[in-house]
């Protein structure tokens, strides 16, 4: 309803203004939105034909509903755009805890403030932003927390008796009547806080130290949990999800596509760094296959799961290496290099879980071999003959750039090289304008130097050369021939 200019009761009942839940309002809402093809929610890429459909028809059912995926799946995101189902502003009887509705009040106190005053009974406006809730499940979280409690204070200062409904302080779902209230990490929750949700769900009932009221509290709960609580620390008791109307599972994108849209829609950067930083299209995609490498690999834990904003922090520090690096060259652009993926490390480090054998490994190293393995699923999208190479008899199309570095040369890049040494440094290695003109004709130019020094770490990637790490930059060297000196 759209009338904040309205200020007592008798104003509203001359208006159109009818009493509905919350459960209703979200409902009718989302009605008029699938007539009216609008997106119920945005920016939840990859969730259009999948979790926002079970949303969207829990919501027609009225139900409560709990966000059941791993860490980084938007869980709390999707519950927070459900506030735009909201109408915009809804009226409440002034001075009310817990939003009481001017024509259906449902606590003592809203009830005698009406009773007294009358049509005259100043009412207030509540805008759908401020009809949000939301609670991290801690184990420190009570009773009295959530529902409410005693206050000795306000039995004092009232001078009544603890007998009185007054001296009751609501906890915070009774003050998100006709709110949207999000519970996060239910699992987390204590199985005895878990039993004092039952009533609410089921009866809408609130039991507070012997106290019982019959408050229809209207609000829609939304839970999230993260199935690897269910084991580590905790689990939902079974009576509360049976009265959660509808699970909805959540998931990671289905492929690069959808996780390059993910992060370009959450990486917010500079105009000015767009301008002096070419960024190839390559270079995002490896970015996202370190997520996929990292969600199958065996050294980190699959039930963890590994979270979206990975990419997006990795995508950060892979702008912020090249940056780096033009700050201390003085140069005025540049262009992303295989080498600055280095810079990622630190953003993948904290995002993983590592089982025993990877954390025997180090968290550096797995990191990087995320991106090593990235860098040899993505080779045969590019240079679809490197199949070729396992067959001894044949010539391959890698023979003449691999007979380089057989001949005992070797090729450093260091990390701080300018544009024009880095640049010559690649392109005088032989053969490799021609395989690049072969397998990527259509490669522009701005891409060519990232994707020779590809071709070079899909290489190594593929065991056909040897890549070591220096303090200053990278080293590329024959395989088989460090291989018989032992180096």
């Amino acid at each position: 309803m759209n009338s904040p200019e309205v200020t007592t009761l008798g104003a509203l009942k001359k208006t159109d203004y009818r009493p509905q839940s919350i459960q209703e309002e979200l409902a009718k809402n989302l009605r008029h939105r699938l007539k009216t093809s609008i997106p119920t929610f945005d920016g939840l890429i990859g969730y259009e034909n999948t979790v926002i459909p079970d949303v969207e028809r829990a919501i027609l059912s009225g139900h409560n509903i709990n966000l059941l995926g791993l860490r980084g799946q938007a869980k709390t995101r999707l519950a927070r755009q459900m506030t735009q189902l909201l109408e915009e502003w809804i009226p409440v009887v002034a001075g009310s805890e817990i939003n009481d509705d001017p024509l259906a009040p449902i606590s003592r106190e809203a009830k005698e403030i009406i009773a007294e005053k009358g049509d005259d009974t100043p009412i207030e406006w509540l805008h759908r932003n401020d009809r949000f809730f939301e609670k991290l499940a801690t184990p420190d979280v009570t009773v009295a927390d959530l529902i409410g409690d005693v206050d000795p204070i306000k039995a004092a200062n009232l001078k009544l008796s603890y007998a009185d409904e007054r001296v009751i302080h609501f906890g915070m779902i009774p003050r998100a009547h006709r709110c949207i209230f999000v519970l996060n990490e239910l699992p987390d929750l204590q199985a005895r806080i878990q039993v004092a949700l039952f009533s609410i769900l089921q009866e809408k009932e609130i039991q507070i130290r012997g106290f019982k009221l019959r408050l229809p509290i209207e609000t829609q709960i939304i839970f999230t949990a993260n199935p690897e609580d269910y084991t580590n620390r905790g689990s939902i008791v079974t009576p509360l999800k049976d009265r959660i109307g509808s699970q909805i599972l959540t998931h990671y994108p289905h492929n690069r596509e959808i996780a390059k849209a993910i992060t370009e829609q959450e990486v917010k950067l500079d105009k000015d760094l767009e301008e002096k930083i070419h960024i190839p299209e390559l270079a995002r995609e490896l970015l996202e296959q370190i997520g996929f490498e990292a969600r199958k690999s065996e050294y980190v834990d699959a039930k963890s799961g590994v979270s979206a904003r990975m990419s997006i922090t990795a995508f950060e520090n892979l702008i912020s290496t090249a940056e780096r690096r033009l700050l201390v060259s003085g140069e005025e652009n540049t262009s992303l290099r295989m080498s600055d993926f280095l810079g990622v490390i630190p953003a993948i480090n904290g995002k993983v879980e590592l089982v025993y054998e990877g954390e025997q490994e180090g968290a550096e190293q797995i990191s990087y071999h995320l991106i090593s393995q990235a860098c040899k699923t993505l080779f045969p999208l590019y240079f679809p003959e490197i199949k070729k190479l396992e067959k001894q008899d044949e010539v391959g199309p890698y023979d003449e750039l691999l007979g380089w570095f057989f001949s005992d040369n070797e090729l450093f890049l260091e990390d701080t090289l300018d544009n024009g040494l880095y640049q010559d440094t690649l392109g005088n290695i032989p053969d490799i304008k021609n395989i690049l003109k072969k397998h990527q004709p259509d490669c522009a130019a701005k891409d060519l130097h990232f994707m020779m020094e590809f071709l070079l770490w899909g290489l190594e990637a593929n065991k056909r050369l040897n890549k070591y790490r220096t303090l200053e930059g990278f080293q590329f060297k024959d395989a088989l021939g460090s291989y018989i000196s032992g180096l």
